[in-house]
């Protein structure tokens, strides 16, 4: 990571560090998940959680009860952060380096169920660019061909963890983000079926979420480049410098985030699982103990940003 990326990673830890979250570790016992606890521990970032459930603390019997009922072993470690996250005795969790990412969202689904107000559980990844900006792009790992309704419910999920990350104390005047509905159109220079669903999920998107400054569609080069935003959509407010890209379909979401890491020389922190009630977060299984530190980071500071 380059140097002028350094100062917004410096400031999540600051900003952990002042109120550590309690997390749940779910890979506890592996040697990564162990060297990031402590580290956390050291640093003060975090308060590392065992995923141990106890079946006599009332705080948990819901939680425990609703895995139950789904099929789901509440000794799991996997299914055990979930329960803690939901019972209040910890504030998020990571898990997934040593499991599946279906094993990850199966827990989160059926001991945490679906956030009020969210259609769709998704994704997204914070990118740090090589120039210093951060950025959100979602969905980049879930939801393989998103509708209207789910598209601008991934736009929604995908603001409020830029806001989470980024929009809070890191420079940005706590603003709104600026939400770009990408396609292959900028407005109407194309018309197919699905340009129209970009159209519909950027009006749902304006309507429920006044607070957000969201404009669609628009091509990529629109959205980041200011020359471009000027001929192609001039007098938007989020062409050319847009801080949210939401992608019409998985295909395009994920290929933009590898392309923007591997050739972009960008960093990507993700996938950051979006729309469960709770903050539960997915491991890559290749992932490192820096990679479960910087989530298990990111995990505490969304917890207390959703309050």
């Amino acid at each position: 990571m380059s140097t002028d990326l350094a100062p917004l990673v410096a400031d999540w830890r600051r900003r952990a560090a002042a109120d550590p979250a309690r997390v749940v570790l779910a890979d506890l016992g592996d040697p990564r998940a162990d060297f990031a606890a402590i580290e956390l521990v050291d640093e003060g970032l975090v308060q590392p959680v065992h995923p141990i459930v106890d079946p006599d603390d009332e705080r948990q019997a819901e939680a425990i009860g609703r895995a139950t009922a789904a099929g789901l072993d509440p000794s799991d470690p996997v299914v055990a952060a979930a329960v803690l996250v939901r019972s209040g005795v910890a504030d998020a969790a990571v898990a997934g380096a040593s499991r599946s990412t279906a094993d990850v969202l199966r827990a989160g689904l059926k001991v945490l169920g679906v956030a009020p107000g969210a259609d769709v559980v998704s994704s997204s990844f914070l990118m740090l660019l090589a120039d210093g900006r951060a950025v959100a792009y979602g969905d980049c790992g879930v939801v393989p061909d998103p509708n209207a309704v789910q598209l601008a419910s991934i736009a929604a999920s995908t603001a409020d963890t830029w806001s989470a990350l980024v929009g809070i104390g890191a420079g940005t005047g706590d603003r709104a983000p600026r939400v770009a509905m990408l396609s292959f159109s900028t407005k109407g220079s194309a018309e197919h079926p699905r340009v129209d669903k970009v159209r519909e999920a950027t009006r749902l998107l304006a309507d429920a979420r006044p607070d957000l400054d969201v404009d669609g569609e628009l091509q990529f080069d629109a959205a980041m480049v200011p020359a471009v935003a000027a001929a192609k959509a001039p007098g938007s407010s989020v062409a050319g410098a847009a801080d949210v890209l939401v992608f019409p379909d998985l295909d395009s979401g994920n290929i933009a985030y590898k392309v923007t890491e591997r050739l972009g020389g960008a960093r990507a922190y993700g996938p950051l699982l979006q729309g469960l009630d709770g903050v539960l977060h997915d491991l890559s299984r290749g992932c490192s103990a820096a990679d479960i530190v910087d989530v298990a980071v990111i995990a505490g500071l969304q917890a207390h940003a959703a309050g």
